[in-house]
């Protein structure tokens, strides 16, 4: 990875809820959910990605040992200390590019004509709410509420600790 170049990641099913964090704020994340590691350091390394995992034996492969795919052994079981550690480690910016992705698909989101979407939000949040963005490949909506709130408001307490 060049100076500069934004990181991409690959999340080993192993530390599966980091991929939405990442996701969550603008970083491109695949969730590798097989069990076959010859295939995840493949796709790492064609994908030019960055490795993250709680796997010893992976991080003792000649190819992260070399430095021809870059990892990450990541110390914790609990999410939030598995992003603050990714945060710190690749000096990421977590408000730099927040809510831009989507948290299942990882694809870019798209802005939707609030008039579209009105059979697939609750009434109240139809009724509150005039921005909305839609994943083009799951057509998961979102929109700016209180649960978007909740994730700011954590992600900001981890990167100010």
């Amino acid at each position: 990875m060049c100076p500069g170049d934004v990181p991409r990641f690959i999340i080993d099913l192993n530390v599966g809820k980091l991929a939405k964090w990442l996701r969550m704020i603008g970083y491109d994340t695949t969730l590798f959910d097989q069990r076959d590691d010859k295939y995840l350091i493949n796709v790492a390394l064609t994908e030019n990605r960055i490795l993250l995992t709680r796997d010893t034996q992976i991080m003792q492969r000649r190819v992260i040992n070399i430095g021809e795919i870059k990892a990450l052994l990541i110390a914790s079981d609990n999410p939030l200390l598995q992003i603050q550690q990714v945060i710190q480690e690749f000096r990421l910016n977590p408000g730099l590019n927040p809510f831009k992705l989507c948290l299942e698909c990882n694809q870019p989101l798209t802005p939707v004509n609030k008039a579209d979407i009105k059979d697939r939000v609750p009434p109240y949040v139809y009724a509150t709410k005039s921005q909305y963005v839609q994943c083009p490949d799951c057509r998961r909506i979102y929109w700016q509420g209180t649960h978007w709130q909740a994730m700011l408001k954590k992600l900001e307490g981890l990167t100010n600790s």
